[in-house]
């Protein structure tokens, strides 16, 4: 199947926010057909936020197939096709699945969707904070005060409200894992709200690896360059989407089951024992400075 790339670009498209997995052609690889599990997370339960579709879906499966028990928070009732699905996933790899509407933008909802999790799971072991939106602006000046302040309360306050709800339940040997973005790396002019949470995860990342280390619970980061996911035909216009990915050295966008083997390595101590305030970048081929 293919993705955005110069040589098989996508159809122009445009969504409604926050988008369908159904509605996007080509439809993304993100149900971890390919991937043998291991059993390196049996018996572990799992949180990821924004796991409805996207790298959220694929890193959800495959926790399932490691042998986790998983729930996933997403958005809103528009989304609920796009969970149902991702549940069914998880139960056919023989495992739970606990899904929590709620718009994590409100610290409630972070407590909530942590208190189900361990109610329904039977407890905690691994966060995944993932949840992210983002609207681009051509021009600095268009960015509004309730834009960022919206973009920040998503990307950025609901890690640190999950987080610290998680963190009593999260036993000696518990994974936190955030998602970041190559342009909290690097930053994006038309994306500048989001470039600027996605950096504050980075630095979120750091400072908890430190602050849980008494604690032994390992905190990571993912930062994925272009992902072909509904966030992007729901907030990209026609031309850029036609156009996504095509940029970087690989001259593609990656699929989120590219990306989900990234979050397994963090979450599985046999893998990752000595990693905390790691961040790993699946960005296409681009070198990074530093």
């Amino acid at each position: 199947m293919s993705t955005p790339s110069q040589e098989h670009p996508p159809p122009k498209q445009t969504q409604e926010y926050p988008g369908r997995t159904s509605e996007m052609d080509p439809h993304p690889r993100d149900e971890m057909r390919d991937y043998d599990g291991r059993g390196l997370l049996a018996g572990k339960r799992a949180l990821v936020t924004g796991g409805d579709s996207g790298i959220g879906r694929a890193v959800a499966v495959a926790f399932a197939k490691e042998g986790a028990d998983v729930a996933i928070a997403y958005l809103s009732e528009q989304e609920d096709g796009d969970a149902r699905h991702t549940a069914s996933l998880v139960e056919k790899a023989g495992h739970r699945c606990v899904t929590i509407r709620g718009d994590l933008a409100e610290e409630a909802n972070c407590q909530r969707a942590v208190d189900q999790s361990v109610h329904d799971l039977g407890g905690l072991d691994i966060l995944v904070n993932n949840a992210a939106t983002q609207k681009p602006v051509q021009d600095f000046l268009e960015l509004t005060t309730s834009q960022w302040e919206r973009t920040f309360r998503v990307n950025i306050f609901s890690y640190f409200w999950t987080t610290k709800a998680a963190v009593p339940h999260l036993p000696d040997g518990g994974a936190i894992i955030n998602t970041s973005s190559i342009n909290g790396l690097r930053g994006n002019k038309t994306l500048i709200d989001y470039s600027a949470t996605k950096g504050a995860i980075l630095a979120f990342t750091y400072s908890m690896a430190q602050a849980l280390q008494d604690r032994g619970i390992r905190v990571n980061a993912v930062a994925p360059g272009p992902v072909w996911t509904p966030l992007i035909p729901a907030t990209f216009d026609e031309e850029k989407v036609s156009n996504f990915g095509a940029q970087v050295p690989m001259g593609r966008a990656a699929h989120p089951d590219e990306i989900a083997p990234s979050y397994v390595f963090f979450a599985a101590g046999r893998m990752s024992s000595y990693y905390s305030g790691e961040v790993l970048a699946p960005v296409g081929g681009e070198t990074l400075p530093g």
